[in-house]
C-alpha cells in the first residue's frame, strides 16, 4: 500500500470509532487527542480497527508510535508486509 492509501485507512477508521469527526482534516504531526481531545477507549478502538483491516498485530508497547496521523501510516508500512507473509 502507498502512504496515500494507508492515510485514507487510518482516516477512515478513526471516522469509524468516531464518526461525529468525519470531514476533519488530519495534521499529519499532531497527536489525534491534541487535534480531537479522543479518549483512551476511542483511541484502544482505532488501534483495534487499524489491526483487523491490515492484518498487523499492535502491541500495546506500539501504541505511542500511532498517535499521530504520520506515526500510524509509519507504523503500518513498516510491518504490512511482515503481516503479510
Amino acid at each position: 500500500m502507498t502512504d496515500t492509501e494507508l492515510m485514507d485507512l487510518v482516516r477512515k477508521t478513526l471516522f469509524d470509532v468516531a464518526p461525529d469527526l468525519e470531514g476533519e482534516e488530519l495534521e499529519a504531526r499532531e497527536t489525534f487527542h491534541d487535534q480531537f481531545e479522543i479518549d483512551s477507549m476511542d483511541f484502544l478502538n482505532f488501534v483495534i480497527g487499524l489491526a483487523k483491516a491490515t492484518g498487523v498485530e499492535i502491541p500495546e508497547s506500539d501504541y505511542p508510535r500511532l498517535q499521530t496521523p504520520a506515526g500510524a501510516v509509519a507504523y503500518l508500512r513498516a510491518n504490512w508486509a511482515a503481516a503479510s507473509t
